[in-house]
C-alpha cells in the first residue's frame, strides 16, 4: 500500500500547475480584465459568476460560494478523490511520487519560488546588457541584421551574456543565496577543482517561459562560429525541455483565442515571424516534438501545423512529430505537415514572401491525411498489386495509434478505395494493431464524460461578505502570503478573540514557517481544515486591486485592528472605574493607560 504523499511534493505540483489552462480544457474560460471567467460548473447559471485568478491560481464562484485552487477542483469536477487527484495531476506533469513509505531515501525540497524571481532577475540582467555593455554591438549588429527591432527583441525578453567567467556572480555578489540557487537553475557551472563559471558566455539570449510567463531557462546562441550553435539550459527543478514550447506564453499572450500554433525548428524562426505579425508560432527546445509537446498544444488549440526544412533533417523531424501527435487525434483536431524550399528556413522564407503569402501556404499545408499517404506510398506504383499491399503495410501500423473516431475511419475508407481491399477488412487489420493511444490529460468535458458535483446557489446576503479589518487582513495575507513581512509581529500585537483573527494569527504563523508559499500551496492547507471561512475570504474581491492598493489596505487593516483593540482596552477601564469607583488613575497599568488615553483622543 502507498504511503502518505508529502506535503512538499504536492506544494511542488501545485507549482507546476497552471490552473488556467486545466479549467480552460474543462469549460470555456473568457479574459476579463486580469483574471478569467465563465459560467459555473458547480451550479446552474445564465450570467457568469464563475472566476479563475491566473496570478494567484486560485479559482471562486460568487454564485455558490466554490472556490480553491487546482486539486480542489479537479475534485469537484472530476468527482475523484483527493489521492486519485494527486495521481491524475502528477502523471500530466510527468512526476513520480515520492510516496513517504518507500525505501528510497528523498531528495530535499528546492527552494523553487526563489529560483523564479532569481531568474527573472538574471533576464532583466542580460536584457540591461544588451542595452549597455562595452561590447554590445556585436550583439544588437547582429539583431539588426536579421531584421529585428528593438520592440520585437522587448517583446521577447531578447538579451545578451556578455564574454567572461562570472559576470553572473560578480552581479549577484551582494546575495549570499545567489551561487546556489544560480546553480540550481543550471547558470552556472562547477569546476572540479573548486568554484564556479558562467554557462552562457558572448552569446544572444532568449528567455524560455513557463505558461504563467515565469523564466524557467535560456537559450544562448553564438555570434560567430563557436560551437555549440545554441546552448540552452539544463534539466532543473523548475525546466523540463520535454514538456515546454518556446514562444507558446508570448502566443497566448498576443492571441485571446489560439485558433492555431505553428510548429518550427528555433528561437529565431519564432522571433521573426513575430516580427511579420505571425505570433502563433512555437519551437520545441533542442529536442523532437513529443507527446507531452502536443498535448500542451492541443490544450490551447485544435490546430497545429509542423513547419520543417524541406532537407532530411526535416523529414526526420516531422516523422517524430507524426508519432507523437498520432495518438491524440481525436475528433475536432488538425494536424497539417508543410515542408519549406530547399535551403529555406521560416525566417528566410517570410522576409522573401512576405506574412501574407506565408500565411497562404499554413492554409495549403497537407493535412494529416495526405501526409500519412505520402509518407506510406513513397516509391510505391499503386497499378501493382504488390505495391498496394505494401501501402496497407506501411499504414495501417500508423492508423493502430490512432483513436477510434471519424478520421481513424475516413482513413481507412481511403486506403480501402486505394487499395481496392474491403474496408471490413481494413478495420480488422487495425484492430490487431497494438494499441497505443491513451486519453488526453485535461480533454474537454464531452470527451470526459465528466459530472461536475453540484452546489446550491448562495443566498444573496452570504453573496456580499462583510468587509471587516480581520476578514480584510486575513483575505489579503491569503492572496499575498509575502504580506506576512510587513508586520512580523502579529502574535504579540493581535488578540484572536472573534474567528477571523484567530484565521489571520494561524494564516501568519504558518506563512513564517513556510516562508515560500503560495497562494494556491495555503488554499490546499486551509481548504481542508476550514473550507468555509477560507471561501468566504475568496469573496471579498480584493484580488481585483493592484498590488500596491492590496499592500496599503493589508497595512490600514492590520492598524485598524490594533486601534479597535486599543479602544476595547480603554473601555474596559472606563467599565471598570464604574464598576469601581474608588480605583484612581494611578492604579491603571502603562498598557491601560495608552489604551485610555487613544480612547480618549479619539473621542475629542
Amino acid at each position: 500500500m502507498a504511503g502518505k504523499i508529502p506535503q512538499t511534493f504536492i506544494d511542488d505540483l501545485l507549482e507546476r500547475t497552471d490552473i488556467v489552462e486545466l479549467i480552460d480544457a474543462r469549460i470555456k474560460l473568457k479574459k476579463t480584465g486580469r483574471n478569467y471567467s465563465a459560467l459555473c460548473p458547480f451550479h446552474n447559471e445564465k450570467t457568469p459568476s464563475f472566476s479563475v485568478n491566473p496570478d494567484r491560481q486560485f479559482y471562486y464562484c460568487f454564485g455558490c460560494g466554490a472556490g480553491g485552487n487546482a486539486i480542489s477542483f479537479l475534485m469537484d469536477y472530476e468527482r475523484h478523490g483527493f489521492v486519485e487527484t494527486i495521481e491524475d495531476l502528477a502523471r500530466q506533469q510527468g512526476l513520480e511520487i515520492p510516496y513517504e513509505d518507500n525505501n528510497r531515501p528523498q531528495a530535499p525540497q528546492k527552494d523553487r519560488r526563489s529560483i523564479y524571481d532569481l531568474m527573472e532577475k538574471v533576464s532583466h540582467y542580460y536584457q540591461q546588457q544588451l542595452r549597455h555593455h562595452t561590447q554590445r554591438n556585436k550583439a544588437t549588429d547582429y539583431l539588426k541584421g536579421r531584421g529585428l527591432t528593438g520592440d520585437i527583441c522587448k517583446q521577447f525578453g531578447i538579451g545578451y551574456a556578455p564574454p567572461g567567467w562570472d559576470n553572473l556572480l560578480k552581479h549577484f555578489a551582494d546575495d549570499h543565496k545567489a551561487a546556489h540557487l544560480l546553480l540550481e537553475a543550471g547558470m552556472i557551472i562547477e569546476r572540479d577543482n573548486g568554484g564556479h563559471y558562467d554557462r552562457f558566455r558572448d552569446r544572444l539570449m532568449f528567455p524560455i517561459r513557463d505558461n504563467r510567463g515565469r523564466v524557467i531557462a535560456f537559450g544562448g546562441r553564438v555570434l560567430n562560429d563557436d560551437k555549440p550553435k545554441y546552448l540552452n539550459s539544463p534539466e532543473t527543478v523548475i525546466f523540463h525541455k520535454q514538456r515546454e514550447l518556446y514562444g507558446l506564453y508570448e502566443a497566448r499572450q498576443a492571441n485571446r483565442h489560439l485558433q492555431r500554433l505553428i510548429m518550427v525548428e528555433g528561437y529565431m524562426d519564432v522571433v521573426a515571424l513575430a516580427q511579420f505579425g505571425i505570433n502563433n508560432a512555437v519551437a520545441t527546445l533542442g529536442t523532437s516534438a513529443g507527446t507531452a509537446h502536443m498535448e500542451k498544444v492541443f490544450r490551447h488549440t485544435s490546430e497545429i501545423v509542423f513547419c520543417f526544412d524541406g532537407d532530411e533533417a526535416g523529414s526526420k523531424a516531422a516523422r517524430r512529430a507524426l508519432d507523437a501527435v498520432l495518438p491524440l487525434m481525436q475528433a475536432g483536431r488538425q494536424a497539417r505537415f508543410f515542408f519549406l524550399p530547399q535551403g529555406q528556413d521560416p525566417d528566410s522564407w517570410v522576409r522573401e514572401i512576405g506574412a501574407e503569402k506565408f500565411l497562404w501556404h499554413m492554409e495549403q499545408a497537407q493535412s494529416l491525411t495526405e501526409y500519412l499517404f505520402t509518407l506510406s506510398s513513397e516509391g510505391l506504383d499503386l497499378a501493382r498489386a504488390d505495391d498496394r499491399a505494401m501501402l496497407i503495410s506501411n499504414l495501417m501500423p500508423l492508423a493502430g495509434q490512432i483513436p477510434d473516431g471519424p478520421l481513424k475511419s475516413l482513413l481507412l475508407r481511403s486506403l480501402s478505395e486505394k487499395t481496392g481491399l474491403p474496408i471490413e477488412e481494413l478495420q480488422q487489420l487495425s484492430e490487431e494493431q497494438p494499441a497505443k493511444s491513451t486519453p488526453l490529460p485535461g480533454d474537454s468535458q464531452e470527451n470526459r464524460q465528466s459530472v461536475p458535483r453540484q452546489r446550491e446557489k448562495l443566498p444573496a446576503e452570504q453573496r456580499h461578505v462583510q468587509k471587516t479589518a480581520s476578514r480584510t487582513a486575513a483575505a489579503l495575507l491569503l492572496l499575498n502570503p509575502h504580506f506576512a513581512e510587513l508586520a512580523p509581529d502579529l502574535a504579540d500585537t493581535i488578540v484572536a478573540d472573534e474567528p477571523a483573527k484567530q484565521l489571520l494569527l494561524d494564516f501568519h504563523q504558518h506563512i513564517r514557517q513556510h516562508p515560500d508559499i503560495s497562494t494556491a500551496a495555503m488554499l490546499g492547507h486551509w481548504l481542508g481544515k476550514k473550507p468555509q471561512t477560507v471561501t468566504t475570504l475568496l469573496a471579498l474581491e480584493l484580488h481585483h486591486e493592484s498590488p500596491q492598493q492590496q499592500q496599503q489596505e493589508y497595512l490600514d487593516a492590520i492598524d485598524k485592528i490594533h486601534q479597535q483593540q486599543e479602544r476595547q482596552k480603554g473601555s474596559e477601564w472606563i467599565e471598570k472605574l464604574k464598576a469601581s469607583p474608588h480605583i484612581a488613575p494611578g492604579d491603571m497599568s502603562e498598557e491601560e493607560r495608552q489604551a485610555f488615553l487613544a480612547l480618549f483622543n479619539r473621542e475629542q
